[in-house]
């Protein structure tokens, strides 16, 4: 192992930053026979999966808050319908940005309304099955900006 390449093997372990920019330095360089290429394709892996998570995480809350603001009506607020917004354009803006990932959301759907639902249940203390078992609605309704569930009156 060379020098560079331990002192860069190194600098990943404890400065990420710093291995970023020296990593680009590198192959901006052309000195491609010092770049740790298996850590750099493993971090371009990580990048599509950290994109995925960030999805799945949002569509989770959106669900959730979706749920609150259904079963629980008279308890709305502007702070939830700021939530459901924020997702919203949130899940947006990563689709726009890696289109791929379109249909991504429909394939999570059901695994993130399970998640939406125990933490619906666990915020407005109804029980889990309150709620209907499945998500009671389609991907293009949750993303649809002007989409509001009617009130459920429990």
């Amino acid at each position: 192992m060379t020098p560079i390449l331990k002192s860069t093997a190194q600098l990943y372990e404890i400065d990420f930053v710093a291995w970023t920019e020296k990593t680009v330095q590198l192959i901006r360089a052309g000195q491609f026979e010092q770049v740790d290429w298996d850590v750099v394709i493993e971090e371009i892996e990580n990048l599509g999966r950290s994109e995925r998570r960030e999805l799945k995480s949002r569509l989770e809350v959106l669900l959730q808050h979706l749920l609150k603001w259904q079963y629980q009506s008279s308890l709305r607020s502007g702070s939830w319908r700021n939530t459901i917004n924020e997702q919203r354009n949130r899940i947006t803006d990563l689709l726009q940005e890696s289109p791929s990932l379109k249909p991504y959301p429909e394939e999570v759907l059901a695994q993130c309304y399970d998640r939406g639902l125990k933490a619906a249940s666990n915020e407005t203390e109804l029980p889990i099955n309150t709620f209907p078992g499945e998500c009671p609605y389609g991907i293009a309704q949750v993303l649809d900006a002007e989409f509001l569930p009617d009130a459920i009156d429990l």
